[in-house]
């Protein structure tokens, strides 16, 4: 009882300003894989064993996707590389035409992505404090990462102001998403965004969970107040994602898949080729090639720890052209993405500009 009262004194008491300076004094810098070339690093870890090899064969693959001529490259995103320090990376890969779809949770998207892109930055903790302290000071915490509370919350308020100016109907998280990227041509403060480079360069993004996500409160405020107005509201349709994305995966005929993490977003892209042959598209091709990096733990049974191989049982990609990398993908992305960029493949594909099939 003591105990509870304590916590419960704490959680009121002011905010102490200077203990929140300290602590969010070091702040995250994303890599920038033109720095450096990790060619010669990819090459020798070829010649070695074990995870090593298992990553040099996935950037082999990648890179096959970006020589194929026909091959449309989907980014999948779960996790929190893009707190961590690979937010710059994946924009790059935008960018540089190496990707030309994103599937990806909501946090990766809204509250790292579109949050760094209004102004506001990730931490490095510089210390493991008491959470108690660390919600008393409105400090989250991901892992060795803190982000300002304040600054999500700023979010959270963006994405409902975003919503007041749209038209009350149904949107795809697509559709929705790209508001936010050109909200942030307009508004943002960060020139590598991946939100906002993805809506200049016509890549959809999806967050088949969309709501699980800062713009989950912003879109619920805005629900709530358009109700008690007595007026209509606009909502986001998770079907449409699903047809959307399957409408592109029939349009792109031969797709690769670059998967960070597991979760909704990589059973999502995934599920498109079932769909299509539901829809009647019986000659549509599963994904060609496919790339994992995960720390997930096969034994469980999960979908989020399911290999590709087990994914070809249910006729979603192919067992030729597969790589499994068991990996942090924070400590290998960087090396698979320089390796790619540096090799200078992706400076001869076409332009698939897949938002453009929803204009």
């Amino acid at each position: 009882m003591t105990d509870t009262l304590t916590k419960t004194a704490a959680a009121n008491a002011p905010i102490n300003d200077t203990r929140k300076a300290e602590l969010l004094s070091n702040v995250v810098e994303h890599i920038d894989i033109k720095s450096f070339d990790a060619r010669p690093i990819i090459d020798a870890m070829g010649k070695m064993s074990f995870t090593s090899r298992d990553l040099a064969r996935a950037t082999g693959i990648y890179n096959q996707m970006l020589a194929d001529p026909d091959c449309s490259i989907f980014l999948v995103i779960a996790g929190s590389t893009s707190a961590a320090g690979c937010m710059d990376l994946y924009a790059e890969l935008v960018r540089n035409n190496m990707v030309d779809g994103i599937v990806a949770t909501g946090a990766t998207i809204v509250d790292m992505d579109f949050f760094e892109g209004l102004g506001h930055k990730h931490y490095q903790a510089l210390e493991i404090p008491d959470d108690d302290t660390l919600r008393s000071l409105y400090i989250d915490r991901i892992y060795d990462t803190y982000i300002d509370e304040e600054d999500l919350q700023n979010v959270d308020h963006t994405i409902f102001e975003i919503a007041e100016t749209l038209e009350p109907k149904a949107y795809s998280s697509r559709a929705f998403i790209r508001e936010m990227g050109k909200y942030l041509v307009e508004h943002g403060k960060k020139e590598n965004s991946l939100v906002k480079l993805a809506y200049e360069h016509d890549v959809p993004i999806f967050c088949p969970a969309f709501t699980d996500s800062s713009a989950g409160f912003g879109l619920v405020k805005h629900q709530v107040d358009a109700m008690k107005a007595g007026k209509p509201y606009l909502t986001i349709d998770s079907i449409a994602d699903f047809r959307e994305l399957t409408d592109i995966k029939i349009a792109a005929g031969t797709t690769g898949l670059l998967m960070i993490g597991g979760g909704v977003p990589k059973n999502f892209i995934q599920d498109t080729v079932v769909c299509a042959e539901i829809l009647g598209h019986e000659d549509v091709e599963v994904h060609k090639y496919a790339v994992q990096i995960t720390v997930a733990d096969v034994r469980d049974g999960a979908c989020s720890s399911s290999t590709l191989q087990e994914a070809a049982s249910w006729g979603k990609v192919n067992t030729g052209i597969e790589q499994m990398v068991f990996a942090e993908a924070a400590s290998v992305m960087p090396l698979l993405a320089s390796d790619a960029y540096h090799r200078g493949l992706w400076k001869d594909r076409a332009v698939r500009a897949h938002a453009k099939l929803f204009a």
